[in-house]
């Protein structure tokens, strides 16, 4: 009993030196949360960071120090009760505040050489995609900052301190925990994400200025390579095709303009065309790999990575899907239609069976023999015109070899006269004609230089004698008459030249581009970008082309 009335007193002392510094710290953490130093100071702006606190193993460790000091049963229970109670009491943890400092020592450690933002937004250990960080000394993306998070425990192991979040821009120092605010980053947000002001996107095709890359090269701003992944120069050379189209491109340098599109592949495409047109990349090049992932998930992998295709069936399918993922439902247009879409009148005659009847001795009955002759008038919209090359010879000349013949673009454009009939036998056999009624700004031409047999597919070498510049529809082909207050808009130049080189399942696909703000032309094939001549542009295999409607 001595003992037990010896140590309440300093049982007593004990608890009550515990609240005062229960009040001590309460207070102190009152002042942290309203910026104050606890000491007297003010500290430096803050942001909030979310990161949970253990205190179960201090809270274990001082049950067990009061069980230690011979505490009885009753007392025990009664303070679980307590803190029991405490615990119900207690309001919900604040996300713990991190320091925004402008001083950070590690800032000259940062690698832009190393930097590529071009590739998916995986880390590199976990494979996921949520809250990625970029290590800006090695590179590599990994996720998470806290105490247990892959970008944590690389920066313990390597000794690498700055980090930039890939989807917030802010930049960190690891493992102190803090904001970094600077502005040296400010490059590295522009290459993360690509900006551009309306008044940018105003006078890109009078800037003549060209950009210096990290590594010393000079690159064109909206003239660089693409890299060839495996097998995706089709998708280079459609999507350097379409960088040339003006309202298109600058409709995508402005992500408000779709931001009510939640379709990925239409972010892709708006990410790809900002960096193509980037003054500011690190390096001469981009890599279209996000674009290309999400191309292979809309379209079920018809169109993949390592797989040869077809840049006319890609350019359809391209056009058509985003025109689905960007119409509003109050109005069933998009830019791609307003760039793209024109309009022909089909006139079909087929025949038409008469239906044979059978009397009951067996004769058939048959008003008139034969079949009527069956015309169906239509308007189809169009994206895309395609043009039938003429048979190229079967038989060599004296030299044994073959005569690749030529033809005038105007020879094949008359099959939209209204006159020309051409006979088809899918998806039943018919006689069509086909006249243009109205015309697009941007003209999509292809000629079928492919045929499919039971054997194998040929290609058709003729080749196609066009004009660069002016070209004018009205004179070989009838158009409709424009209204009293409009012009008769049928003048048109060449400002994308895709051409196939090879034997067909093979071979390669490169693009001629016109440049507007020197009006010159470039040969364009993966990363490979050569200034060429109008006359070469002319002399190519062509298989699929643009043309751009004078004003």
């Amino acid at each position: 009993m001595a003992a037990d009335d010896l140590s309440s007193p300093a049982r007593k002392r004990g608890r009550e030196e515990e609240e005062e510094e229960e009040v001590v710290d309460g207070a102190a953490a009152q002042k942290r949360a309203r910026g104050e130093d606890p000491e007297g100071g003010a500290l430096l702006g803050l942001a909030n960071y979310e990161e949970d606190e253990d205190e179960d193993e201090e809270e274990a460790a001082a049950a067990g120090w009061r069980r230690a000091n011979g505490r009885h049963e009753e007392e025990e229970e009664e303070e679980e009760e307590e803190v029991d109670n405490d615990v119900r009491r207690a309001p919900e943890r604040r996300p713990r505040q991190v320091e925004l400092r402008r001083d950070c020592p590690y800032l000259d450690t940062v690698n832009r050489q190393v930097l590529d933002f071009d590739f998916e937004k995986f880390c590199s250990i976990s494979l996921s995609n949520l809250n990625v960080y970029a290590c800006l000394v090695c590179g590599k993306y990994y996720q998470g900052r806290g105490l247990k998070s892959h970008a944590y425990t690389h920066s313990l192991e390597a000794g690498h301190h700055v980090f930039i979040n890939l989807q917030t821009e802010k930049a960190y120092c690891l493992p102190d925990g803090y904001e970094i605010n600077d502005p040296s980053l400010e490059d590295i947000r522009h290459v993360l994400n690509p900006r551009f002001t309306t008044e940018q996107v105003r006078n890109l095709d009078r800037n003549k200025q060209w950009s210096r890359a990290l590594d010393g090269s000079n690159y064109l701003p909206g003239m660089v390579g693409l890299n060839n992944i495996k097998e995706t120069d089709f998708v280079n050379v459609t999507i350097q095709s379409l960088m040339r189209i003006t309202p298109l491109r600058n409709f995508f340098l402005i992500p408000e303009n779709y931001r009510h599109s939640k379709s990925p592949l239409v972010h892709r495409f708006g990410e790809l065309t900002r960096k193509i047109w980037h003054a500011r990349n690190f390096k001469g090049q981009v890599s279209p790999h996000e674009f290309l992932q999400a191309v292979m998930k809309a379209s079920d992998k018809r169109f993949q990575i390592g797989v040869q295709s077809d840049p006319v069936e890609f350019m359809s399918w391209l056009l058509n899907t985003m025109h689905s993922k960007l119409k509003s439902r109050k109005r069933n247009r998009s830019i791609i239609h307003d760039c793209f879409q024109g309009e022909l009148e089909v006139v079909k005659e087929f025949h038409k069976k008469h239906i044979v009847e059978k009397k009951e001795d067996g004769d058939e009955q048959n008003g008139d023999a034969g079949s009527d002759i069956v015309t169906e008038t239509s308007r189809v919209p169009f994206l895309m015109l395609g043009l039938d090359l003429p048979p190229p010879p079967l038989f060599k000349d004296a030299m044994e070899k073959n005569i690749i013949p030529q033809v005038p673009l105007f020879n094949i454009l008359k099959k939209f006269d209204g006159e020309t009939v051409t006979e088809v036998v899918r998806p039943s056999i018919a006689r069509m004609r086909y006249r243009v009624i109205r015309l697009p700004k941007y003209l999509i031409l292809h000629m079928r230089r492919f045929t499919k047999n039971n054997f194998f597919v040929e290609k058709n070498p003729t080749l196609v004698n066009f004009p660069v510049k002016n070209l004018e529809l009205k004179d070989y082909i009838p158009l409709p008459k424009p209204k009293d207050t409009e012009k008769l808009r049928s003048k048109y130049d060449l400002i994308a030249n895709i051409v196939h080189d090879g034997k067909p399942g093979e071979g390669c696909y490169r693009v001629f581009v016109q440049r507007k703000s020197e009006e010159a032309w470039y040969e364009m094939q993966d990363l490979h970008v050569t200034e060429t001549l109008p006359q070469m542009v002319a002399l190519s295999e062509a298989y699929m082309q643009i043309y751009e409607q004078h004003e």
